[in-house]
């Protein structure tokens, strides 16, 4: 299963439309001429064949992108990956303890004022389980709100399948973007108990406390470069 949306942009040299552009090609031109802080926001060859591998048929889902290169498109979750979807501020805080304090995250994207974690497959089945052996409630209010709450969490597992940001361009229109982009064909992806700990930790940050002073230290509203030579 994979699906191609629309494209409004077509790629052109000189006034001629070309089609079946060679998007390894664009994108490996693309990463040798962009500086390295940069890079963790786009797509690189490899990360394109990893993406196109989640789909039944990755030859056609390749074929889609050279036709559309600047086009979202829409790929199955739970062979691949899973796709934990929470809204964008408290993933920005993940992402901040991942990076900070733990082993770093797989590739992220945002769309529509979410944050898609892309997780290795089963975490969709298991973290949810796992929140509520914890006791750790979502949403707001509650006998759990004086511990600290969770924001509603959207699990995208085997059945589900997720809008993925475009592999070139896209960051300035409005749409799906990548945060951390797939540059590779086996990148690492956090399992349950990994995003477990960032949830807990940044829930654990925002809670009330009795004192008044929190013993986890604020998130940098300015952070957002992630070092992804530290990925697993």
């Amino acid at each position: 299963m994979s699906a191609w949306l629309n494209d409004e942009t077509t790629l052109r040299t000189g006034a001629a439309p070309r089609h079946g552009v060679d998007i390894f090609t664009l994108l490996r031109d693309r990463a040798d001429n962009r500086v390295a802080d940069d890079r963790a926001a786009h797509v690189t060859a490899s990360g394109a064949a990893w993406l196109a591998g989640a789909s039944s048929c990755p030859r056609s889902t390749l074929s889609q992108w050279e036709a559309r290169p600047h086009s979202p498109g829409v790929l199955p979750c739970g062979s691949a990956f899973d796709v934990v979807n929470v809204p964008a501020l408290f993933g920005r805080r993940m992402l901040e303890r991942l990076w900070a304090e733990g082993p770093g995250s797989g590739p992220v994207a945002t769309h529509r004022g979410r944050m898609l974690l892309f997780a290795s497959p089963g975490t969709a089945q298991r973290l949810p389980s796992l929140l509520a052996w914890e006791e750790w409630g979502t949403g707001s209010g509650g006998p759990r709100a004086a511990r600290g709450c969770l924001p509603p969490l959207l699990c995208h597992g085997a059945g589900d399948a997720v809008t993925v940001p475009p592999l070139t361009g896209g960051a300035g229109s409005g749409g799906p973007r990548w945060v951390v982009a797939p540059d590779t064909r086996n990148p690492w992806l956090p399992g349950p108990d990994v995003l477990l700990w960032a949830c807990v930790r940044v829930g654990r940050s925002a809670a009330p406390s009795t004192t008044g002073n929190s013993i986890f230290p604020p998130a940098d509203p300015g952070a957002n470069v992630y070092d992804v030579s530290r990925r697993r």
